[in-house]
């Protein structure tokens, strides 16, 4: 039986497997954990689906492989057990001729000489007209994918097909340095400009080749983009070129709020002799944000190529910064859940989604996002839309600001300043305007949100 790398979600194109419980030899049981695996978004155990021998391991720990490979193989026990480093050169295939169409006059050339042909990209053990795993797409002559036409066939990896079409590069010019001159994700990083094809692609910048020449050998560290850091450069050049934003600001009185929430927290009941619940300021920012889309139904909405998606509930995601990166968990039907019950689904999906044990279920979909770093001191902020959200709520640190009260007197109140991004396409100016105020409202008047 073949072991493979499963799919974590449908925009997980790879993943790398971080560590093998597991030795070529050993006896497996049905959900056993096999090895473990490390995406973009999370890290997870892979468990055996049957008992057996692990006879064969195809990917050592480590590496970087794309979703349905064959990592490994159980058996009965009867095969013999080795490990096969993903680089390892297979049996050399011999390319089928040319199609007709595309015959050239023969030309005879000894065995030996190292003649230029349709097969230059090929490497030692690749199979010219197919490939028998389904994620690993093969390029031959016949075929036209768009304005490249790949000659002789190789692999590549869908993160990398999707960055070359970005960038407009051609692959058959592109040299892999996966596992079998495979081309993957940074062969098209550091890719040379010349190779760029579009207009757009001038907004990637220079290549990692043309950076490091202006700096002087030795006076830098190279740090390796992981899956999580290229996947978030990918997405955020992508929503601040795709995505026509535009943003309001408002300040919103909270002292009311602050004084509610410092009486549920002193009111909550023991567990184990802890606090039964302790609420945060954006807990309640959660669940403002959740009752404000549900009253302005209009704003609860994403752009869906040639159409708008409107929404029943109040799924808002919530940014979680991580070693090396973030993440933007979701909470289901916000606008069904008490603050505290929010408080405690959010404590567990920022516990798991530090320890990269999310599902992808959890941090996929929702039509708004909130980014608070006012626990950084940052007093005001502007954020950049995550796709396919139409909106984000960046959220400041809360402060004393004198001002004036109706009697014309000046007082002190507690002001936080909070900024909406939205998406244009979706959400125009009145509309926006008019989801930020209901935000302002409830958070003004917070026993409206414990109704």
């Amino acid at each position: 039986m073949d072991v493979l790398m499963p799919q974590l979600g449908e925009t997980v194109a790879e993943g790398k497997i971080t560590k093998w419980f597991k030795s070529a030899g050993e006896q497996v049981k049905p959900g056993e954990s096999l090895f473990e695996i490390e995406t973009d978004k999370v890290s997870m155990e892979v468990p055996s689906a049957t008992a057996g021998v692990l006879v064969e391991i195809r990917v050592p720990a480590g590496a970087v492989v794309p979703v349905g490979a064959i990592v490994g193989v159980i058996g009965d026990g009867t095969r013999r057990a080795k490990i096969d480093p993903p680089t390892a050169p297979a049996a050399r295939v011999s390319p089928p001729p040319p199609p007709p169409a595309a015959a050239a006059p023969a030309v005879s050339t000894p065995p030996s000489a190292p003649a230029e042909s349709k097969t230059a990209h090929m490497r030692d053990g690749e199979r010219p007209k197919m490939s028998l795993n389904p994620f690993f797409e093969v390029r031959t002559p016949e075929r036209n994918y768009g304005p490249a036409r790949w000659p002789g066939g190789f692999t590549v990896t869908p993160l990398a097909r999707r960055l070359a079409g970005e960038a407009g590069i051609d692959l058959s010019q592109v040299r892999g340095s996966g596992p079998h001159g495979r081309v993957v994700a940074r062969d098209i990083d550091e890719a040379p400009r010349s190779l760029r094809g579009t207009p757009a692609a001038s907004a990637l910048g220079p290549s990692a080749a043309e950076i490091k020449a202006l700096y002087e050998p030795g006076s830098y560290e190279e740090v390796p983009l992981d899956g999580m850091r290229r996947t978030i450069a990918a997405r955020l050049t992508q929503a601040v070129q795709t995505i026509p934003h535009f943003y309001l600001t408002m300040d919103i009185d909270i002292g009311r709020l602050i004084a509610l929430r410092e009486e549920a927290n002193h009111a909550a009941g023991k567990d184990d002799g802890k606090p039964a619940f302790k609420l945060s300021l954006n807990d309640f920012v959660i669940r403002a944000l959740a009752l404000a889309l549900q009253d302005v139904p209009a704003a609860n909405a994403v752009w869906a190529g040639d159409r708008i998606l409107r929404f029943r509930h109040s799924d808002i995601g919530v940014a979680v910064a991580l070693d090396g990166g973030l993440i933007t968990p979701v909470i289901r039907d916000a606008e069904t859940k008490t603050v505290s019950a929010i408080s405690a689904e959010m404590k567990d999906l920022t516990v798991r989604a530090r320890d990269k044990k999310l599902k992808p279920g959890e941090y996929q979909g929702g039509a708004a996002a909130i980014s608070n770093l006012g626990m950084h001191g940052v007093r005001e902020f502007s954020a950049i839309i995550n796709p396919p959200h139409a909106t984000i709520l960046a959220v400041g640190a809360a402060r004393r600001q004198a001002m004036e009260k109706p009697d014309g007197g000046v007082g002190f109140a507690s002001i936080l300043s909070v900024t909406l991004s939205c998406d244009h396409r979706v959400v125009d100016g009145a509309l926006g305007a008019e989801l930020l105020t209901t935000v302002k409202t409830f958070m003004e008047s917070p026993v409206r949100m414990l109704v």
